[in-house]
């Protein structure tokens, strides 16, 4: 579980950054204010990367190389269903073998690699962490995938700077334009690099209609998604809708999928009873959040970083994680939080 600079990551700050990671928020949720939000949007690129330069690997040992939710059949396997998600999205974009594909937010490449092979597409992911671009390219050149998936380090709120102008058939976002300052800049963007008649597909995090501010739980439960997620500001669904359609996106499809009513929760894995697990190979997933799961990994961080082995700062990011699990379990069983608003949105053919 080594985070250090000599793994070959080349941003200096990195140890910096998770050490840091959570002073851009108040631990004490009653004196949590509007400036606190506002410094985290100010400065999201260092909340975001300060958050995955701690917890990818934590991510990559207990979940997945997909960062992201989805969908279970009674039965189906966790890698499985993972899979299945991601290439109900690119089927619900209508992929087609031969488009140019960007991945916005890509994390280790996990969904890039799955989508690439199922619709047989060139897939460009964009990243701004490095740690995760570095590790992205080394599982896809494992995957003998370098001649159709590649990765690239930018900022999804500077992509026709970096990409230029009408540059993409398709994008997609999985659970990542959340970490976006605002959701009308990095749309606007994603409509700037799509072709005219492009296609954008998104799983976005959003807190549901049935979230309230005013109501205290509601609001504390969105600021312990916000400090366990590294999501500078968590936000309403009626608000991506009103983005995409802001920044001129003509919406042919929207859902919430964790809104069907599925015998087997989204959040299932999360909730660390492992008599629940699909099957077999799911055990380990799911007792990382039982409670012995939890204190091994809540001691085992601590002696790491207590010696050295991982930067200081990711116990911190590692208890982050478990407010994570906490919250977002709570949010999925009152329907206050979704981590799968589908839309299916097209850039019109002309402006």
């Amino acid at each position: 579980m080594a985070l250090q600079n000599g793994n070959g990551l080349a941003d200096g700050r990195q140890k910096d950054r998770i050490e840091n990671y959570t002073k851009f928020w108040n631990k004490d949720i009653s004196k949590e204010g509007e400036a606190d939000t506002e410094n985290r949007v100010d400065s999201y690129t260092d909340v975001v990367n300060g958050y995955y330069d701690g917890a990818t690997e934590l991510y990559e040992n207990g979940w997945s190389q997909s960062f992201h939710f989805c969908r279970f059949f009674k039965g189906e396997a966790f890698l499985a269903a993972l899979a299945r998600h991601e290439h109900y999205l690119a089927a619900q974009m209508r992929l087609r073998p031969g488009m140019r594909v960007l991945d916005v937010g890509c994390g280790v490449g996990g969904p890039a690699r799955a989508i690439a092979r199922f619709a047989d597409v060139q897939v460009v992911g964009l990243n701004n962490n490095e740690f995760q671009v570095q590790r992205a390219r080394k599982y896809t050149k494992k995957a003998g995938l370098e001649k159709q998936v590649s990765f690239v380090r930018g900022d999804f709120m500077k992509l026709e700077e970096q990409f230029g102008p009408n540059s993409f058939d398709a994008v997609y976002a999985i659970e990542a334009t959340c970490h976006a300052p605002t959701w009308e800049g990095v749309y606007g963007e994603i409509m700037k690099v799509l072709k005219p008649g492009g296609i954008f597909g998104v799983y976005e995090w959003c807190m549901t209609d049935d979230w309230d501010p005013s109501i205290q739980s509601h609001a504390d439960l969105q600021h312990e998604i916000e400090l366990g997620n590294g999501i500078p500001e968590m936000r309403p669904l009626k608000l991506a809708r009103e983005a995409l359609k802001t920044v001129g996106f003509e919406i042919e499809h929207e859902e919430d999928l964790a809104d069907r009513p599925d015998d087997v929760p989204w959040y299932y894995p999360l909730e660390g009873d492992i008599r629940k697990a699909q099957t077999v190979w799911d055990y380990f997933t799911v007792w990382r959040m039982s409670w012995s799961g939890i204190f091994i990994t809540h001691n085992l961080l601590w002696f790491l970083e207590k010696f050295g082995i991982v930067p200081k700062g990711t116990h911190d990011v590692g208890e982050a994680l478990r407010v994570a699990a906490t919250s977002l379990v709570r949010g999925g069983q009152l329907k206050l939080f979704t981590p799968m608003y589908l839309v299916v949105s097209r850039k019109p053919l002309t402006s």
